[in-house]
């Protein structure tokens, strides 16, 4: 008897240890995965201003390296600073981004994959970093962090 009560315990245990529970969506399509891309090419068309619009007032910025984040209004000219140093830079799409609508805490996050290259103006060596983007979105669809992953190091600005 004692057997088969620990078999039924047993059971129960491992039958809730498997158990799932959605915490969400993914999107392939949506507008703050639009938002995204068009941040993107303003980029690549060394457009500032426009680029600004994609984020909110308040929004920060962290890439690999930083011992932490800083306001956009400054990120954004680093950004640019970019072409000061490069020639041919390119943002090249690794997969497709997805767009995470998290139930708890209601967050909204776009996790892309890029392989950015640029051909450095001082020495001519082509440089490419694979890049991993999350951009975190408020509900009116403006970045509200962007944090980036890749080795930078090689990126030489001097």
């Amino acid at each position: 008897m004692k057997k088969n009560i620990f078999t039924i315990i047993s059971l129960f245990i491992g039958i809730a240890s498997f158990s799932q529970e959605k915490n969400g969506t993914i999107y392939i399509k949506h507008p703050n995965i639009d938002a995204v891309n068009k941040s993107i090419e303003t980029y690549l068309h060394k457009d500032a201003d426009a680029n600004a619009k994609f984020y909110s007032d308040t929004a920060k910025f962290w890439v690999s390296g930083m011992e932490k984040p800083i306001g956009i209004k400054e990120a954004i000219p680093m950004f640019m600073s970019d072409f000061d140093y490069y020639d041919s830079i390119q943002l090249k799409p690794n997969g497709y981004p997805d767009y995470l609508e998290y139930d708890k805490d209601h967050s909204k996050v776009v996790q892309s994959w890029w392989t950015w290259s640029g051909k450095s103006k001082k020495t001519g060596e082509l440089v490419k970093i694979p890049v991993a983007q999350f951009d975190d979105f408020n509900k009116d669809g403006k970045i509200v962090f962007e944090s980036l992953y890749g080795d930078f190091s090689k990126m030489k600005k001097d």
